[in-house]
């Protein structure tokens, strides 16, 4: 069976966030691209405890850069950046098996660059239900992306 989804961290600066997210991914079958620059070691041992042993049961690849990420093989053809500039919610996306749902870092989210090679058309953000509140946990938004995706590509399981 083919990967259902790709998920693709942009520099992702927090080992367990990014344990959190493997861990979701090896249990969901979902591929995990890593975009470097990374903020931690793979073998960071926060890393390793928020993954546990799921870490070796996981498809996980890493990229040197996003550029390199586009022109990878078996990099997913259609990609969704998730945002909280986007301007249509997540859930009004059809997604199908094969897509790739794109988070940016902790700290900064995606670059401007990468929101131009993206567009309009291809950003989703999660709604958030409190102005003040600058966005949701990494790991969070990536499990509430994934899920919903999921759910309209293989329905419940």
């Amino acid at each position: 069976m083919s990967a259902p989804l790709h998920l693709v961290l942009l520099r992702p600066e927090i080992a367990p966030n990014t344990g959190n997210v493997g861990r979701m991914c090896a249990v969901t079958g979902c591929v995990l691209h890593l975009v470097r620059p990374l903020g931690f070691r793979i073998d960071d041992a926060k890393l390793r405890r928020a993954g546990m042993d799921y870490w070796r049961r996981l498809d996980v690849r890493e990229h040197g850069s996003f550029a390199d990420f586009l022109v990878s093989p078996g990099r997913p053809e259609r990609l969704w950046l998730f945002t909280t500039s986007a301007g249509q919610a997540h859930w009004d996306v059809k997604y199908r098996e094969g897509d790739g749902l794109v988070f940016g870092c902790e700290s900064a989210g995606a670059s401007a660059e990468e929101h131009a090679w993206f567009g309009a058309d291809r950003s989703v953000k999660i709604p958030q239900y409190d102005a003040l509140a600058r966005s949701l946990n990494l790991s969070t938004a990536c499990g509430i992306g994934a899920y919903e995706a999921l759910r309209q590509i293989r329905g419940p399981s």
